[in-house]
């Protein structure tokens, strides 16, 4: 049988959107407006110029560039070649870019005008990175030299390679930080990521009738995979831009009249603290997402009270379930506030205690879970995914109860993640970090309630006996070290940190300590 007969793969939901609705606006990026059927030609022959500079199924691009048409088109082009995309968080230091080149073995790299410095040195330090690739950006750029152009690809013409890649391919690497310093390459393929956007579609009511905006970074897989990739595979019409702040969004939405909206909770609170609130025309936007972390209560009932034809929906789930794993709905969001929901149509989830065994309603458990929509494990890490998949089940790490009717609520963290403003950040990278800076004895990172960013980084740090340490000091000493986002927001001095018998930490005295820390 041919193989093309049963074929599923991301490029394929292109092509059929244009089949369905050909004259309908796929993509709207600055000045850029593509229908379905211009996305598709875009796309294939982008694809058929990428095969001309020898990039072959299997091989891996990395991109590390800010939302835009250029971004959308290169990630089909990709798929459609059957090459492995490894998005890369454009707000990394060059040291960390070049981690995941190394790690990965990308040979190219594509990036927007804006990104070029970081990414030229970090290729300086991944000598396998071969080419670059200049993608447009939302706002008028030009190609920069040396650099392979996109423009010039897609208008050469041609046909891409008449095979493509099995619905059990790898379609991209995404690299994600756990409690280590160094970030994990989730592979996900094809057929994983479409079960995904089938739970999305089902479980979040996406469809082809919205009108979607898409301002978080799409390099995250949640912009890229909960909502871009299944409104796509719907056939929605799409509005992309590298602007998430509330005068653009609410720019976006009246010109667009965007029905469909997502973004972490720092965002809607922005928006919702915005001066241009009152007066902007919201009105077209029916359906709001939210997730990263959980919404305040107060914050809900104002939502609910200033945007009262919004119905919300909270989406839990991380990198290596493609993401999304549970739902809370509209119809839920005050009945069982700081839930992350029930698992969404193609997982199964439970919460389970040491053993494996279901824990009772309001006893702490770990989140683990079954779903076609899982990774196929940890890019040259055998350990790490054996140790993620034992039992049987994958461990998300969380610490969650579960109540009588299999609503959960996310309690804490095993691995210590802090999720501040919409972004992952792994304690342990940034205690390393500080620890590089004379005169700290010993230093713990935690996250704390705060009013914008959700939750905070704070480190609070033990002084060497003699040392002389000014909190302005710490934090200049960790932004030139560290992602902008990862370094903390305040930093706290202690005699000692809070210990058990064995000498572990006790965050969560510490976290404790210092909740009240941002008001």
């Amino acid at each position: 049988m041919d193989a093309n007969l049963r074929r599923q793969t991301l490029a394929d939901t292109v092509r059929r959107s244009a089949a369905r609705v050909p004259s309908r606006l796929g993509l709207a990026c600055g000045a850029t407006r593509w229908t379905y059927r211009e996305l598709h030609a875009v796309c294939e022959r982008l694809a058929a110029g990428l095969a001309a500079r020898g990039v072959r199924r299997g091989d891996k691009v990395a991109v590390l560039a800010r939302n835009s048409h250029g971004f959308v088109a290169l990630r089909y082009a990709l798929m459609r070649l059957g090459a492995v995309m490894a998005p890369i968080n454009f707000m990394l230091q060059p040291d960390d870019v070049a981690f995941i080149l190394n790690h990965s073995g990308a040979r190219m790299l594509a990036s927007d005008s804006g990104m070029t410095e970081v990414a030229r040195k970090a290729a300086s330090l991944a000598p396998q990175v071969s080419e670059f690739l200049w993608l447009p950006s939302e706002e008028e750029s030009a190609p920069l030299e040396g650099m392979t152009n996109f423009h010039a690809l897609v208008e050469a013409g041609g046909e891409p390679p008449g095979s493509g890649p099995e619905s059990f391919d790898v379609a991209q690497i995404v690299y994600t930080s756990g409690t280590e310093s160094r970030p994990k390459g989730v592979q996900l393929t094809h057929d994983a990521i479409l079960w995904q956007y089938v739970s999305c579609m089902v479980d979040a009511s996406i469809s082809g009738d919205d009108v979607a905006v898409h301002a978080l970074p799409l390099y995250h897989c949640a912009q890229l995979d909960v909502f871009l990739g299944p409104s796509i595979y719907a056939g929605g019409v799409n509005i992309v831009t590298a602007k998430p702040v509330p005068e653009n969004i609410f720019r976006l939405v009246e010109r667009e009249r965007a029905t469909s909206f997502f973004a972490p909770p720092t965002v809607w609170i922005s928006m919702l603290r915005s001066p241009g609130f009152d007066a902007a025309d919201l009105s077209s936007l029916r359906k709001g997402y939210y997730g990263a972390s959980i919404m305040p209560v107060e914050v809900l009932r104002e939502m609910a009270k200033r945007m009262p034809n919004v119905r919300l929906w909270n989406l839990y789930g991380q990198t290596e379930i493609a993401p999304l794993a549970t739902m809370l709905g509209p119809d839920d969001q005050l009945r069982k506030p700081g839930s992350c929901g029930r698992p969404v149509l193609n997982v199964e989830t439970r919460v389970v205690d040491d053993g494996m065994r279901d824990v009772k309603p309001g006893e702490v458990g770990e989140i683990v879970h079954r779903s076609p929509h899982l990774m196929t494990g940890y890019y040259k890490d055998e350990e790490k995914t054996e140790e993620a998949f034992r039992g049987g089940w994958f461990h998300s790490g969380d610490l969650a109860t579960i109540d009588a009717e299999g609503f959960i609520s996310v309690v804490d963290r095993k691995k210590d993640m802090i999720k501040t403003g919409g972004e992952n950040v792994a304690s342990r990278e940034v205690e390393e970090a500080i620890y590089r800076l004379a005169g700290v004895s010993e230093v713990a990172v935690i996250g704390v309630p705060h009013p914008h960013w959700i939750e905070a980084v704070v480190a609070v740090v033990v002084p060497k006996a003699g040392a002389v340490l000014a909190e302005r000091e710490v934090l200049e000493f960790a932004h030139a070290h560290l992602a902008s986002f990862k370094a903390p927001k305040r930093v706290v001095f202690a005699d000692a940190l809070p210990k058990n018998p064995s000498g572990k930490i006790l965050k969560r005295e510490l976290r404790e300590a210092h909740v009240g820390a941002f008001g």
